[in-house]
């Protein structure tokens, strides 16, 4: 069964968000008050509309109160964020996802029942930091102060070594729970294999990207920099 969604604000974010979730087969209403980001993302939502998202007649009238999760992306209007999440908890949306631009306006939409808030130039900034101190590292999901997710290139010390060989866990307190290898098909195609949750006697290749997750000073041991 087809979830269904509001994007509530056309700006880079929003239009990013309705695009992946319209590519993923989602029902999507896509609303702003500009015409020309209301054409743009026409070509690709279930329903593109123009109209004032503060006026509770307007939203019902598209069947916004139908959505099962609505996403506020009108940061840049604080006033009209918080209105447009007030009016929605009216309609009776039990999932909001909002985005804020300061600490206050996440305060704020976090008192008002925000189910998430996110801080995406505050997000970016983070991982652009971590980017810069951790050059090797492909990717880093943050999922606390604490704790990361990482992709990275196979370290030379670990090549040719099975899991239970490199002692991951015991030597540096970090788990490895996937591994990302190139391979090629019968046809000659070059794609990603993953080995999700891999078995200790499975061995690390030299091109493998592996996945771990830990602390991020255990991360910091392994000589991720």
């Amino acid at each position: 069964m087809k979830k269904h969604y509001a994007v509530i604000g056309l700006g880079r974010f929003g239009f990013s968000v309705a695009k992946t979730l319209a590519k993923y087969d989602a029902e999507v209403i896509a609303i702003d008050s500009e015409e020309e980001r209301v054409k743009k993302a026409a070509d690709f939502v279930t329903y593109a509309v123009q109209l004032d998202a503060i006026d509770e007649k307007a939203l019902r009238s598209v069947g916004v109160q139908n959505v099962d999760t609505a996403i506020v992306s009108i940061g840049e209007n604080i006033e009209a964020s918080i209105l447009v999440v007030m009016l929605l908890k009216e309609l009776g949306i039990r999932n909001i996802i909002a985005k804020a631009v300061t600490t206050l306006h996440g305060k704020v939409l976090q008192n008002l029942g925000v189910n998430r808030i996110i801080f995406p130039e505050r997000d970016m900034a983070i991982r652009v930091a971590h980017s810069l101190i951790r050059p090797s590292v492909l990717e880093q999901l943050e999922l606390s102060q604490e704790y990361s997710i990482v992709e990275l290139p196979t370290p030379d010390n670990l090549i040719g070594k099975t899991l239970k060989d490199t002692q991951l866990r015991t030597r540096y307190g970090v788990n490895l729970i996937a591994i990302k290898r190139k391979i090629t098909t019968e046809k000659g195609i070059i794609k990603d294999s993953w080995n999700v949750n891999p078995l200790p006697t499975d061995t690390i290749e030299k091109e493998d990207i592996l996945v771990l997750i830990g602390l991020n000073e255990d991360l910091d041991k392994m000589g991720i920099k």
